[in-house]
């Protein structure tokens, strides 16, 4: 009999933790995207399941491979590929727990974006939060999901 604590081991060996997901990614969007890599074993998108915003995508999901060299595959191939403007955060689910536990401000604050101001709070300048929203809008015109702006009319005759 195996030791269950090897087994999750093994688990989170090959399963991945996709994140910053746009709200318009759908869970059949995220297999479709991974199903490339290796064989697919489960998948889980998460929900809201209650507040202002039940029933809506919280904006990450995990799938799990069958093996590690698949998640291995994915999680090189699909990390920083923008979908609708917004780059995947794809990482091996264990990963994901060690940082957020090694480093709670690193979400908001991370060291390796210098163009991001940081306070000691980890909250963004207002002029980083600006410069950030407008990346953003470019990106996402680029991608080309972005919303088109609507054309005013100007003359109220039909």
């Amino acid at each position: 009999m195996q030791d269950p604590k090897s087994m999750v081991d093994e688990k989170g060996e090959s399963r991945l933790y996709i994140g910053n997901l746009d709200q318009r990614i759908t869970e059949a969007n995220v297999i479709k995207m991974f199903s490339p890599f290796g064989k697919i074993v489960s998948e889980d998108f998460l929900w809201h399941t209650r507040g202002p915003k039940r029933g809506e995508p919280r904006g990450y999901a995990f799938i799990q491979y069958s093996t590690k060299e698949e998640a291995q595959l994915a999680k090189a191939k699909m990390n920083g590929k923008l979908a609708c403007g917004r780059p995947l955060v794809v990482r091996f689910a264990s990963e994901r727990y060690l940082a957020e536990t090694a480093n709670p401000l690193k979400t908001a604050c991370d060291a390796k974006k210098p163009s991001i101001a940081c306070s000691t709070s980890g909250q963004m300048s207002r002029s980083s939060k600006i410069a950030a929203i407008k990346n953003k809008l470019k990106s996402l015109e680029e991608e080309g999901c972005g919303l088109k702006k609507p054309k005013l009319q100007t003359d109220s005759t039909p």
